[in-house]
């Protein structure tokens, strides 16, 4: 089973009681960072309201972190629940994932984009 339980501390950016982050180890783009739990939960569907709540004060806070260190453009947030939706590590995790003018020739549709024929509508 793979899970993000023996994450060397020193990848680690900020933890509080719930959660943990650290920039992801293969980066969609420069500053993508992860949002991971303490205890292991399959999914966001596992975590506890308390987590959830404070899932959303730590998103928060990434978009600070990320807003002074790579100054994106935007943002895509994702979390994959469940092999179908293409999740691999059945340990929490949310991508805050800093997004680019330009990095992509057309961004229309976003996080449609997971489904290629599904993007553009």
């Amino acid at each position: 089973m793979k899970d993000f339980l023996n994450i060397p501390k020193n990848r680690i950016i900020y933890k509080n009681d719930f959660f943990f982050v650290i920039e992801d180890k293969y980066p969609v783009s420069p500053g993508h960072l992860l949002i991971i739990s303490n205890h292991l939960r399959d999914d966001y569907f596992q975590l506890t309201a308390k987590e959830k709540t404070e899932l959303l004060n730590l998103i928060e806070w990434c978009k600070s972190y990320l807003d002074k260190k790579v100054h994106p453009n935007g943002y895509n947030i994702g979390m994959n629940c469940g092999p179908s939706a293409g999740q691999t590590v059945f340990h929490f995790h949310c991508h805050i994932i800093p997004r680019f003018q330009g990095d992509i020739d057309h961004p229309e549709g976003g996080v449609r984009g997971v489904i290629p024929s599904k993007m553009k509508y």
